[in-house]
């Protein structure tokens, strides 16, 4: 089934994630850290975009970039070979140090803005490795320092947004960065989808929140048609397989099969 373009945002922001292959380390040392830090800061340069956040972690980045021209896939393309290039000679190896297709989602309001900026920064306290203030891999020191030419982040786009008065906006920053991400469980939609398998629960939590479908079970008594429609839309889930997809569903395989099989014929 060919690849769908991806939609273009409104905006131009957009949260982007990459993760090691196999969710695979993809930072060993402070070198591989700096390193990437490195890559964003040229890519930044030849691409004219703007980061708004950022962090990396052990096994996956997450990214908030303005995308001024709408070359993204070039720019995480770019991101992603040159790390690759430097990862593989580093530590002597061969093949993708990346998944094949990063993920990518269209932030369209302030709202979304400032709770992904968030949700990215407390992505070290989430998973047990760091203070959200202590953690050197993110963009949220960058925030304090403010207007430091060498750093990535272009927070003179954002603080605004806090208030016009700088002393003011950091204090905002600090006291709103604290709080719990109001719509996390939205934005924790990209990292399901990036792993190599779903659970049953995570593809139940994804057929409810991307598809408002809330009764499972109600599909069985769905027409033909407008059930191979849902399958044929869960199917397209990375890490979803058809097997899971009759068992979550409570259908039969063949169903299942048949489903997808007539898409693959129409198209």
């Amino acid at each position: 089934m060919p690849r769908q373009p991806r939609k273009e945002s409104q905006s131009k922001i957009y949260h982007c994630m990459l993760r090691g292959i196999n969710q695979q380390d993809i930072f060993f040392d402070e070198k591989d850290y700096l390193e990437f830090q490195n890559i964003i800061k040229k890519t930044k340069k030849n691409y004219f975009y703007k980061v708004y956040s950022y962090v990396l972690m052990p096994n996956h980045i997450h990214l908030e970039i303005k995308d001024e021209i709408q070359k993204l896939s070039q720019i995480i393309h770019s991101i992603a070979t040159s790390y690759a290039n430097y990862f593989n000679k580093k530590y002597e190896r061969k093949g993708h140090v990346f998944e094949n297709r990063f993920k990518s989602k269209n932030v369209e309001n302030s709202y979304y803005i400032l709770n992904l900026l968030r949700y990215i920064h407390q992505n070290p306290v989430k998973a047990g490795i760091g203070k959200i203030n202590e953690y050197k891999w993110s963009s949220y020191l960058e925030y304090l320092t403010y207007h430091d030419e060498n750093q990535i982040t272009d927070v003179e786009e954002i603080m605004p947004m806090f208030s016009q008065e700088k002393e003011q906006a950091q204090k905002e920053f600090l006291e709103f960065n604290s709080k719990t991400v109001k719509f996390q469980e939205s934005i924790e939609l990209l990292e399901y989808e990036m792993r190599n398998r779903l659970t049953d629960e995570e593809l139940i939590y994804f057929i409810k929140q991307e598809l408002g479908i809330y009764n499972i079970q109600e599909i069985q008594n769905y027409s033909v048609e407008y059930r191979n429609d849902v399958i044929r839309k869960i199917n397209k889930i990375q890490g979803v397989s058809q097997v899971q997809i009759a068992r979550v569903l409570g259908i039969t395989k063949r169903m299942t099969q048949n489903a997808c099989r007539k898409e693959k014929n129409s198209s």
